[in-house]
């Protein structure tokens, strides 16, 4: 008999992941274990959905440059940067992520990138003249409490050339419970089998997007369910 949890309503409990002493080699099994999620679940295809069609609205016919919030190990980057190799478009990379450990770790796996890392809390960047084409975050929205949120899409609204989007999870209750099962079954890393089931929980319903989206202001937006028990929400400058 599965457990009960009540996903009627977020839990705002506070992921392993977001502790002040988590250690390097943790951190790097944790990477690689999302790595491998985000490949076979779809979510670095979600990702690449997200660059075309915001490639597609902005026509941008020279270098395009990519910057992702909460770029953890770079393993979105990674992928974004091969579909754009593949499809001849020249693109240079930002990546921003507040744990020394995690931009460590994409230098590592993302070395050929042509790619700046930065290490520090993306509200404290601010790029003025020289925005990116494109900003992203993929499951990185749930972290956050509702308020800092808020602040969030209003700062990637501003801080984007064209445009921005986001990929991140659905609370659902069979999403929240075959990520339970699989990550109990299969990984090696506390934080995955602790923080994959409560990233679901944590996750924001269709309607929470949408109240989110109006509260900081945006509109004109684009929200789609992608499989599996995904959003992708795509903003574009007018």
């Amino acid at each position: 008999m599965l457990p009960m949890v009540n996903l009627q309503i977020r839990d705002h409990t506070k992921e392993l992941l977001d502790g002040e002493q988590v250690p390097f080699e943790a951190i790097q099994q944790n990477m690689k274990e999302l790595n491998f999620i985000n490949t076979w679940l779809g979510g670095h295809a979600i990702t690449i959905k997200g660059v075309k069609k915001m490639l597609l609205s902005l026509s941008v016919h020279r270098q395009v440059t990519i910057c992702e919030i909460g770029c953890g190990g770079g393993d979105n980057l990674l992928a974004v940067s091969k579909w754009c190799t593949a499809n001849n478009i020249k693109a240079r990379f930002v990546g921003i992520d507040i744990k020394p450990s995690c931009i460590s770790f994409a230098k590592q796996q993302c070395a050929a990138l042509n790619a700046e890392w930065i290490i520090a809390d993306y509200m404290q960047c601010n790029f003025q003249q020289n925005k990116p084409d494109i900003i992203f975050s993929s499951l990185f929205c749930h972290h956050f409490k509702e308020d800092d949120l808020i602040l969030m899409l209003q700062w990637m609204k501003q801080n984007a050339a064209g445009g921005f989007f986001i990929n991140d999870l659905q609370r659902h209750p069979l999403a929240y419970h075959s990520i339970k099962l699989l990550t109990t079954l299969f990984s090696k890393s506390y934080l995955v089998r602790n923080d994959a089931p409560l990233s679901v929980a944590r996750a924001f319903t269709k309607k929470e997007w949408i109240q989110l989206l109006e509260w900081a202001g945006i509109t004109g937006y684009s929200l789609q369910w992608k499989w599996a028990f995904r959003y992708l929400i795509t903003y574009c400058h007018g």
